[in-house]
C-alpha cells in the first residue's frame, strides 16, 4: 500500500494519474496547501521542502518503508518498482527522461509563472506578465513540433505525458489558444480521455476551491512560505 499525501494541483495530479494508470492500491491523505498543512512537521518529515506531493510506499525497495518526495522522482519511484511507463530500451529511456526534465525543469516552473503573474499576482505587472506569457507559448510550441513527429512525447506513452498533461490543462489562464498548437491539441485530448486520467483528476477534487481566499494567498506567496522551518 501506498500512502499518497497530495492537493489537487499540476504536481498531485501527475503522480495521481500514475498510480491510476499502474492499478497501485494507495491511500490519500489532503494536504490542503491553503490552510498550511505542507509546513506541519509530521509532512516535512516526509517531504522536507514543504511540497506536495509525496509518498511512503510500505513495501520499499529493502523491505521497510520509503518515503519520495518531489513529483518527478515519484514518477521515476513508481516505474521502476512496476517496471512501466518508462521505456526499457537505454535510447527510449533517456527519450523520455529528457522529457521529463524538460517538464519539471522548464515547463511546470514557467507556467507557473504564467498563471501567477496572469491570476493570482496582487498587481498586474505587465513585464511579467508579457515574459511569463511569451515563454509560455514558446514552450507549447515546442511541444507542438515534437507531437508533429510522434503519438506521444517519447514516442510510447510515458511518465513523460503524465508530468506534462496537468501543466496543460490551464492552458486558457496562461495565455494559450490550443487551437493554435493542434499537434498538441491532439495529443491533449487523447490524454484526457484516457480512464486512469478520468478517474485521477478526481482525487480530492471536491476540495478545490473556485477562488483563492486572501488567507489562502498569504499562505501560498506570503511571508509563510518563507519562513525557515
Amino acid at each position: 500500500m501506498i500512502d499518497l499525501y497530495t492537493w489537487p494541483t499540476p504536481n498531485g495530479h501527475k503522480v495521481h494519474i500514475m498510480l491510476e494508470e499502474c492499478a497501485l492500491p494507495y491511500t490519500v491523505h489532503a494536504v490542503d496547501i491553503g490552510a498550511g498543512d505542507q509546513f506541519r512537521p509530521e509532512f516535512l518529515k516526509i517531504s522536507p521542502n514543504n511540497k506536495i506531493p509525496a509518498i511512503v510506499d510500505a513495501d520499499g525497495p529493502d523491505g521497510r518503508p520509503m518515503a519520495v518526495f518531489e513529483s518527478g522522482a515519484i514518477l521515476l519511484y513508481l516505474a521502476g518498482k512496476t517496471g512501466r511507463f518508462l521505456p526499457a530500451d537505454v535510447r527510449g529511456k533517456y527519450v523520455a527522461l529528457q522529457w521529463l526534465m524538460f517538464q519539471m525543469g522548464g515547463l511546470g516552473p514557467m507556467l507557473g509563472q504564467a498563471h501567477h503573474f496572469r491570476i493570482y499576482a496582487p498587481e498586474k505587472i505587465e513585464y511579467a506578465i508579457h515574459r511569463y506569457t511569451n515563454e509560455a507559448r514558446r514552450l507549447y510550441g515546442v511541444m507542438d513540433q515534437r507531437l508533429s513527429a510522434v503519438e506521444y512525447f517519447a514516442g510510447a506513452y510515458s511518465v513523460a505525458d503524465m508530468a506534462i498533461y496537468p501543466w496543460t490543462r490551464s492552458h486558457a489562464n496562461q495565455g494559450i489558444d490550443l487551437a493554435d498548437y493542434p499537434n498538441l491539441q491532439r495529443w491533449y485530448e487523447a490524454i484526457g480521455a484516457r480512464p486512469a486520467v478520468v478517474k485521477a483528476l478526481q482525487v480530492l477534487a471536491d476540495r478545490r476551491k473556485p477562488q483563492m481566499s486572501d488567507k489562502d494567498k498569504e499562505t501560498l506567496f506570503g511571508q509563510s512560505q518563507y519562513a525557515r522551518r
